[in-house]
């Protein structure tokens, strides 16, 4: 919502302040659409040429996640923080492998299948069953299990943000090709040099658009949304950072309530659950075997 509200203060400021200061907007009307398809169309190919088919298909998703905003609310912390404690209380009470049979059939789990939204996450369910299938294999090294966890989630995190790279490249380039559309439109005019000022001010009015549309685009639109999209995948990335700090304090074979208070501070402080939300609601969960 708010990038949509920012896009409209940006059309209305610019164009709005220069209809005010007496501008033809016609002359920028009628010289967009051409303008759009020479600048819009060589940006689109040429992230099109930069990147590979698995990027491209994610820029779309990022566009709508710019719109949509982050995918974790702080009822989906609770959540996790929840799971993970009961990961923690069973564990301590039954060892590893009490683990074992929730971690090999996660959909028959009477504890993970009551977090259907964490678990259809294709990331959080990878990085907490196996780093619990390394427990089950008694893999208790804690600076093996971390360096494990940081490196998945580095992995991930560079693969997200690539969509967010692409952006703030079509974005640098946008002034440039906005310059190729000026310089054609000044070709433009010179093949009509034998016209009269009042045609060739046109002329150069409409050239002189794609230079200010190249810019526009750069600044306006495509710089905000590459910055928007890089720092949702950054506030994204504090679930998983979230998970691992529980994972890492479960197996040094700390209380549950300490692993999951570990993890609950480092929630974003935006939308950190409170320590007695958290409290309460574990006292109600049910004992799992």
């Amino acid at each position: 919502m708010l990038p949509i509200i920012g896009i409209g203060i940006v059309l209305a400021c610019v164009f709005g302040g220069y209809i005010l200061a007496g501008g033809k907007i016609m002359i920028v009307l009628q010289a967009l659409p051409f303008e759009l398809i020479i600048i819009g169309g060589a940006g689109v190919g040429s992230v099109i040429i930069g990147n590979q088919m698995g990027v491209l298909k994610k820029i779309v998703g990022a566009i709508l996640k710019a719109l949509r905003g982050p995918k974790w609310s702080q009822d989906d912390y609770q959540q996790l923080l929840l799971m993970m404690f009961q990961v923690a209380r069973l564990r301590k009470q039954k060892g590893n492998l009490a683990l074992e049979s929730h971690v090999e059939e996660p959909d028959d789990s009477a504890i993970f299948s009551e977090y259907p939204r964490i678990m259809k996450d294709d990331f959080s369910k990878k990085l907490i069953l196996d780093t619990l299938r390394m427990l089950t294999l008694d893999v208790d090294d804690v600076h093996k299990l971390e360096t494990y966890i940081e490196g998945e989630i580095d992995k991930h995190h560079k693969e997200e943000m690539e969509p967010g790279h692409a952006l703030q490249t079509l974005a640098d380039a946008f002034p440039a090709l906005g310059i190729v559309a000026a310089v054609l439109g000044v070709i433009k005019t010179m093949a009509s040099i034998n016209e009269p000022p009042e045609v060739l001010g046109k002329l150069i009015g409409s050239a002189l658009v794609g230079t200010f549309l190249g810019v526009f685009l750069s600044y306006g639109i495509a710089g905000p949304f590459a910055q928007r999209v890089k720092q949702i995948v950054s506030e994204e990335a504090q679930f998983y950072y979230v998970m691992r700090d529980v994972l890492l304090s479960i197996a040094q074979g700390d209380a549950p309530q300490v692993a999951v208070e570990i993890g609950r501070t480092h929630a974003p402080s935006n939308i950190q659950p409170t320590f007695y939300d958290i409290d309460e609601a574990a006292a109600d969960l049910p004992r799992v075997d």
